[in-house]
């Protein structure tokens, strides 16, 4: 049977339980309803939302319908919608549960359950697992109600317990890009209206800005990556003030095939290129691109070397820092082990609270009080937590837009505040090597063999290593930590793919700006050397 890992069920479409089919729809959503029950949640309202995969339209209807025969009020979004919609919508209509049909990046053969419960953040333990138990005790037939023709009240705030299933309609659209549109307004000390004088604004990395922000004249270059994501962004952007945007048309059309990438993940080497390609022939300010259900968000940017893509923890503490520029005194920002260690030493110099969870945004979304920012390094990013408590790829989109228009009006750009941070904190650089097994077992066998016989030095470096399978209390999960003084490698098999996942970082000091080369130098052979260690594993 597929169980629930980092991000909900994911599997092959095929036959069986072990598979993404109709029946283990109907079982896991029968499962579902039994636990919310249980919890007198009973009757409620759950959102339903899909993508655009193969199946993902089937899918929807038998959850929607398996969820209304058990007595709850569904509302399921209008079309194929973005993964951060149905996380804000549980959340804005507080609903006691929500299911987005999507495997996110995973590969076009497959697709996934991802559950939200109240408050609309992910499924954690010991929930997955007593729901698990539920669905394992699930018999035929399960029972599916026929939907109701009509909308519910477009304020949403009158639906009666126990009605069928309903379309949500686009009212809950305008309201989550709404939100987004205002996020300029609300980052890093601005409240002025787009193409406004700003004269006296706070801008990363400088005093105040000389000139007038002028959020149209950014260029940007977008796809969407084949995924449901193009035109909500494009209409994000567009209400925010950018409106100078170019998108990647073979990609910008949901197509479940994802005919132009092997794998529809921006990280994924190659899968940016046209992309890149754009970027180049319009001369781009930024490039975004975003995973196929939206929920992440990758961008290169223009620098002296030629265009690059950011890593997701480049984007992170740029992102961080910029909405620690206008937080609340004691305001918590928050990554996972396996990001990188800078956040942590950006977020006390910024007078912020720093916490570190597990992998995931089910752990991130609930670090702590006061929380104002999250991210994971697999280019995940939640800029608005009030709002989304989920990474969300557009809304990251339109942060990183106002970042680097606030930036460029100062004659500066992130790649300058990336220096600033090594000369601050040391020069952090980080790499990844992704061992694709041929199943997540296999994965895990690897592992096994490192733990029973862990190195005491890595490409030359001595090392201690942690298990974090034996640390007792929340931080207990399945990967090895690798420690030095300038150095930190983390092994865990991913939770959606048939991978091990080796994270890599290096910490060279710099002095000066004119050491930094050499720093980058040095940081970038010392990666080389970790990448040989472990791709030879």
């Amino acid at each position: 049977m597929l169980r629930f890992g980092t991000a909900g069920l994911r599997g092959p479409l095929q036959d069986g339980p072990d598979g993404m089919n109709v029946d283990t729809v109907q079982r896991a959503t029968a499962g579902l309803a039994d636990w919310l029950r249980e919890r007198c949640l009973g009757g409620g309202v759950v959102i339903v939302g899909r993508d655009a995969r193969h199946g993902s339209a089937e899918f929807a209807t038998a959850t929607a319908e398996v969820l209304a025969a058990a007595g709850f009020s569904v509302l399921a979004l209008p079309r194929p919608l973005p993964t951060p919609v149905v996380a804000f919508a549980v959340r804005e209509l507080g609903a006691v549960a929500g299911v987005q049909i999507t495997a996110s990046h995973n590969p076009a053969t497959d697709n996934g359950y991802k559950v939200y419960l109240s408050g609309g953040s992910q499924l954690i333990p010991p929930a997955d697992t007593e729901i698990e138990r539920h669905i394992e005790a699930v018999r035929e037939p399960i029972s599916r109600a026929d939907p109701q023709p009509t909308s519910p009240d477009p304020q949403l705030l009158d639906l009666p317990p126990g009605t069928p299933v309903a379309e949500l309609g686009e009212e809950i659209v305008r309201r989550y890009l709404d939100r987004v549109a205002t996020l300029p307004a609300r980052l890093g000390g601005s409240d002025a209206a787009p193409d406004a004088p700003n004269t006296g604004r706070t801008t990363p990395g400088s005093a105040k800005l000389p000139i007038p922000l002028r959020r149209n004249e950014l260029r940007i270059a977008l796809t969407p990556m084949h995924g449901v994501g193009g035109e909500l962004a494009v209409a994000a952007l567009h209400a925010a003030g950018f409106t100078d945007v170019q998108v990647v048309v073979e990609q910008f059309a949901p197509d479940p095939d994802f005919p132009t990438v092997g794998f529809p993940n921006p990280e994924e080497p190659g899968a940016a290129d046209l992309l890149l390609a754009l970027a180049d022939r319009i001369d781009a300010d930024l490039a975004i691109a975003l995973d196929p259900d939206a929920d992440r968000c990758a961008v290169a940017l223009p620098g002296p070397d030629g265009r690059r893509m950011l890593r997701g923890d480049e984007t992170g503490v740029l992102l961080g820092d910029f909405v620690l520029r206008d937080a609340p005194a004691d305001a918590l920002v928050a990554t996972t082990i396996v990001s990188s260690r800078l956040l942590s030493k950006l977020a006390p110099a910024r007078g912020a609270r720093y916490a570190e969870t597990l992998t995931g945004f089910k752990w991130l979304a609930r670090a702590g009080n006061g929380l104002v920012y999250a991210y994971e390094e697999a280019i995940g990013h939640c800029v608005d937590p009030a709002a989304v408590r989920d990474k969300d790829g557009i809304s990251a989109a339109v942060a990183a837009a106002e970042l680097v228009a606030r930036l460029r009006a100062d004659g500066r750009s992130p790649l300058d505040l990336l220096d600033d941070y090594a000369l601050e904190f040391g020069l952090h650089a980080g790499d990844q090597v992704s061992l694709r097994l041929t199943d997540q077992a296999a994965a895990a066998q690897v592992l096994d063999r490192l733990r029973e016989n862990p190195p005491d030095a890595i490409a030359g470096t001595p090392v201690t290593c942690t298990d974090m399978a034996q640390v007792r209390g929340p931080m207990r999960t399945d990967a090895l930590i690798f420690d030095a003084a300038a150095q930190r490698i983390v092994v865990r098999p991913s939770g959606t793919e048939p991978k091990l996942k080796c994270y890599l970082e290096v910490v060279e000091p710099v002095s000066s700006r004119a050491a930094l080369p050499a720093a980058k130098q040095a940081a970038a052979q010392r990666l080389s050397d970790l990448r040989k260690y472990f791709e030879n594993l």
